[in-house]
């Protein structure tokens, strides 16, 4: 992580940027942040891609594909750039952990429990992927993060984007060629097996420092690379022996000829202790490292202005505390239904979002115009309370663990009055008091907000029905009174009302005061049941509301997360 160049913009896509992440074949990666403080990777695609007609919408395409994947081994997306923005940018959650690239250059090879660790859980994490209909393409050592509940699989959506207009870079088609398989080579593309392959690549190098077609103190350009990819056998010669025969048969020419990656975790996990155990020692302290590093950037920066819409919000199973952000939904949430509605393509043994089809249309986040069409991957916001309710119970947590920052509550408040001399002290004291209450005022709910705001919305008649509900109508009411940061602070009931059957699949939550800023207040649903109990809809806690105050009587739904279609843009104060 470094200091933004002069020559790096402010702000992508509505998104402040704070420091540099890296930079590879694809573009710039940047350190962001929403409006509430969540830490976000947010990538920008070099211009070069953008000239090809069709990149912009394939990468719509696989970025809204990418997010079908719900894992404990892969990091969600959270937002991208909509039709003809330039540059072309995707956010998705920010991890502080290193690279097992990173980790290998400074630390050296890993050792044989943790290589059969990684690798048991790496193979999980492509089941995931596969289970989702994709391939991620892209499975190299600067794309695996070595974060602390599980290894993550990163950046998947662009290289398949990329992949398919066939260019051919330096470090191959997308990545390194080093971990390419060689159907990818070949033919330019790659399926599940060329996961596999590239799966087994990197455990080559994460267990000898290298890969697999080089030799000890070689630099072989790419086209030597891609040729022994090919054509040569690879050199396993130091891997260990618990490893080197199921990596052989990983790194098979013919696809068909390689084991899928449940038959590769079953064999890795036979020999493995578990991540947690099987981790270098060393990682607790780099990632502590890397954890105070990003708070301390965060707390630096101030409360960013509202960005652009977040319609593909976290819903999946993310990074350990205190990266595991909660679902972000507005209000207007949907009851999950009872298990006697359409399937919605739950798989064990984690339950993924519904997919959604490429090309479908939701409306708009409230900041545009009532109806306008967004890109395909913000459909996320018509379906992500539908089916993902019970996903939610699993990861709904705190906004940050433990609470919000202390220094981002306290932005603005009045420091301490300076002791002064005895004759001073009713003075001092006086000062102090007001310091006192105007800090505390600064971390509570304040009056204006206390009340009872509502709004409605159309619905979403035109929803396909099966990965998302039509409704016909959305009423949220939302009652707050007097509270303190932390505390419970009033109530949002939703009615969404189900085209053709009449019911409504709404559900009612508790909120708690998360954080405090000037305009805007973040809530968190600490309880959360259906409107209509007798539907048999499940609504799960958790979800997180950012409310932004615009004149006396109106609240803005704040734009980070997503609504239920057709949700009200507003609310109106009541009383």
């Amino acid at each position: 992580m470094r200091r933004l160049d002069p020559t790096d913009p402010p702000v992508v896509g509505g998104y402040p940027l704070l420091a540099r992440l890296g930079e590879g074949g694809m573009g710039q990666v940047f350190l962001s942040r929403t409006a509430s403080g969540r830490p976000l990777a947010l990538k920008t695609v070099r211009s070069e891609f953008g000239l090809d007609p069709g990149f912009e919408e394939r990468f719509a395409r696989e970025i809204t594909s990418s997010d079908r994947v719900r894992s404990p081994w892969t990091v969600s997306v959270v937002d991208y750039s909509g039709p003809g923005q330039r540059p072309q940018w995707l956010a998705t959650e920010y991890v502080a952990a290193p690279s097992l690239a990173d980790w290998v250059v400074r630390h050296g090879p890993l050792p044989e429990a943790a290589v059969l660790a990684l690798g048991s859980e790496l193979a999980e994490g492509l089941q995931a992927v596969h289970r989702a209909g994709l391939a991620h393409r892209d499975v190299k050592p600067s794309n695996v993060l070595l974060a602390g509940r599980h290894p993550l699989l990163i950046d998947f959506g662009i290289a398949r984007a990329a992949d398919d207009t066939r260019h051919t870079r330096t470090g191959g088609v997308i990545g390194s060629p080093g971990y390419m398989a060689p159907e990818q080579v070949t033919a330019g593309g790659a399926a599940e097996p060329g996961d596999v392959f590239a799966l087994a690549a990197v455990l080559v190098y994460a267990a000898t420092g290298r890969g697999p077609f080089l030799r000890r103190g070689e630099e072989p350009s790419a086209a030597q690379l891609l040729y022994r990819i090919v054509h040569e056998e690879p050199h396993l010669d130091d891997v260990p022996e618990s490893l080197a025969p199921v990596l052989a048969e990983c790194l098979r020419k013919a696809p068909e000829s390689r084991p899928g990656a449940q038959d590769l975790s079953a064999r890795l996990a036979a020999g493995a202790v578990g991540w947690a155990a099987g981790a270098p020692a060393e990682l607790a302290a780099d990632l502590a490292a890397k954890e105070a590093e990003l708070r301390a950037l965060l707390d630096a920066s101030d409360a960013p202005p509202a960005p652009a819409p977040v319609s593909a919000p976290t819903t999946g199973f993310g990074p350990p505390p205190p990266y595991t952000p909660a679902p972000a939904v507005v209000p207007g949430s949907v009851a999950q239904p009872a298990p006697s509605a359409p399937a919605t393509g739950y798989g064990p043994p984690y339950i993924p979002a519904p997919a959604v089809p490429p090309g479908t249309v939701a409306p708009t986040g409230p900041h545009a115009p009532a109806a306008a069409p967004r890109g395909p991957a913000r459909t996320r916001a018509a379906v992500v309370a539908v089916g993902v309710v019970t996903v939610a119970a699993v990861v709904a947590g705190a906004l940050w663990a433990g609470g919000a920052w202390d220094g981002e509550a306290s932005k603005g408040s009045t420091p301490p009055a300076t002791p002064t001399t005895s004759s001073d002290s009713s003075s001092s004291s006086a000062s102090s008091s007001s310091s006192s209450s105007s800090k505390n005022a600064a971390n509570a709910l304040p009056a204006s907000w206390v009340g009872t705001w509502r709004g409605t919305g159309p619905g979403n008649p035109s929803a396909d029905g099966v990965y998302s509900f039509r409704t016909t109508s959305v009423s949220v009411t939302v009652t707050l009174h007097p509270a303190a940061r932390g505390e419970r602070v009033g109530r949002q009931v939703s009615h969404v009302t189900e085209a053709g059957s009449g019911r409504d699949i709404g559900c009612s939550e508790t909120l708690r005061l998360q954080e405090t800023h000037a305009t805007s207040m973040v809530f968190q649903a600490v309880t959360s049941t259906p409107t209509d109990p007798s539907t048999g809809g499940v609504c799960a806690p958790g979800n997180v509301y950012v409310l932004t105050k615009k004149g006396e009587d109106t609240l803005v739904l704040g734009d980070e997360g997503s609504q239920t279609a057709g949700s009200p843009s507003a609310l109106r104060r009541v009383t």
